[in-house]
């Protein structure tokens, strides 16, 4: 039996060369392998040449799936249904009950930012905003290695509320073999429909649609690097989500919460990927010493210890801070995925901190739960781009509409500034268009 050893890199903020190991331990190329990206353009370019007949080309390559045509990769619903009916109850129940806290978390953010608005001025001019759902949005679920009914949830939910009508479906099955969880989170989160394609294929028939899977105006979900890629290509053609790098997790911890659950809560994303990383922050060394033991005494014990053991010993970081206050300073440079303050008062240093995709607060708020079931969303910002991006959410699957209707009043003097800006700016049209609707022009 192999045992596996993980030793996150030490590193303390007193340390004269701390800049440079802290900045050497957080790099991560975002950029594809040339080979990728040529991989990835060659099937974008055939599937929206040939369509369906390349789509099942690619499948039968990738998935090991031979299908006549798309008709018999599409997953009915009630055969979603029947997925849901057939799972154990305890499963059943949990999957409902993550629908439920997901589905009320995101209707009370669409009642806070995602309705439309107007107002009117003294003169009778209304201004305001229309907010509208996308008609149709992909997303993206993997497959293979793993399911995640978890995603379906995450991502199909929100563009519910919105008011989204039609919601696609790709969701790889290597080998036909079809994931019962993930069709019943399917069916409970509101998809339309479904199709158990996967890969850069898949995003390219959403992107531009074929004679079997329509065209969508967004696709969101994560993905494999292909996917990543395709994804970045199609953008522009229809909107996406984010590009996502690997999963990250930042513990501050003041040395209150048990060892063994801190340590258990960094091996919740290093067992992602070798690439995930997991980093603590803390200003009492001893607690740092006490979760290091704890990583040895648990690691055995894990399925994925490989994993583990490989993203905390290449990405993985305990850091020694001064205080709590300079541990917050330094989450904000990090900008992390998931960002658990674990400690007696967390909304202390909550205040302090700017840049994180979530902010778990207090002892008992493990990552995991905001994966599953808490209700916010799980598809975050990672790789720093927490500083300029946010959570998945209703507002993704909605655009906005400005609106403006002028009184003749009103035109009076909006139109009188109009025509010095435009006469400004050259544009003699947009001066007369303007100039027109003035009384005694």
């Amino acid at each position: 039996m192999t045992v596996f050893k993980a030793s996150p890199i030490r590193l303390s903020t007193a340390a004269a060369d701390f800049e440079a190991q802290f900045s050497a331990r957080l790099h991560w190329s975002s950029e594809e392998d040339a080979a990728i990206e040529q991989v990835v353009g060659d099937i974008l370019a055939d599937v929206r040449r040939r369509g369906d007949e390349a789509v099942l080309e690619y499948t039968r390559r990738f998935d090991r799936l031979a299908a006549s045509d798309i008709a018999s990769l599409e997953l009915s619903p009630a055969e979603l249904r029947a997925a849901f009916d057939s799972l154990p109850a305890q499963q059943r129940e949990a999957l409902e009950a993550a629908a439920s806290r997901v589905r009320s978390y995101h209707q009370a953010q669409k009642k806070a930012c995602g309705e439309s608005w107007s107002y009117r001025e003294a003169d009778g001019t209304l201004l305001g905003q229309k907010v509208t759902p996308l008609d149709r949005v992909g997303i993206y679920v993997p497959g293979g290695k793993a399911a995640y009914p978890s995603s379906v949830l995450m991502n199909a939910i929100p563009a519910h509320v919105a008011g989204v009508a039609d919601i696609v479906m790709v969701v790889p099955t290597p080998g036909g073999e079809k994931n019962a969880l993930v069709l019943a989170a399917a069916h409970a989160a509101g998809v339309t429909r479904a199709f158990t394609v996967g890969g850069a294929q898949a995003v390219a028939a959403l992107a531009y649609g074929t004679a079997s899977i329509p065209a969508v105006d967004k696709i969101t979900g994560p993905g494999n690097a292909y996917v990543a890629a395709a994804k970045r290509r199609v953008f522009g053609k229809v909107g996406i989500d984010m590009i996502a790098g690997p999963s990250e997790i930042l513990v501050l911890a003041d040395g209150s919460t048990p060892a063994d659950w801190v340590a258990m809560d960094l091996f919740s994303q290093a067992e992602h990927d070798e690439l995930a990383q997991s980093i603590l922050l803390c200003p009492d060394a001893d607690y740092i010493e006490n979760v290091q033991r704890e990583i040895d005494r648990l690691l055995p014990s894990m399925p994925r210890a490989r994993i583990i053991a490989a993203s905390l010993n290449d990405r993985g970081a305990l850091i020694h801070t001064r205080d709590m206050q300079e541990a917050c300073e330094i989450s904000n440079r990090i900008a992390p995925e998931h960002l658990e303050i674990s400690s007696r008062e967390p909304g202390r240093w909550e205040p302090l901190l700017r840049h994180a995709g979530a902010i778990f607060l207090g002892a008992f708020t493990s990552e995991s739960l905001g994966d599953y079931c808490a209700g916010p969303n799980h598809v975050l910002p990672t790789s720093g781009t927490a500083r300029f991006s946010s959570p998945l959410g209703v507002y993704d699957f909605q655009k906005r509409s400005s609106l403006i209707e002028v009184s003749e009043e009103g035109a009076q003097t909006l139109g009188r500034i109009a025509v010095t800006l435009a006469e400004g700016e050259g544009l003699q049209a947009h001066a007369e268009a303007a100039r027109m609707r003035l009384r005694q022009h």
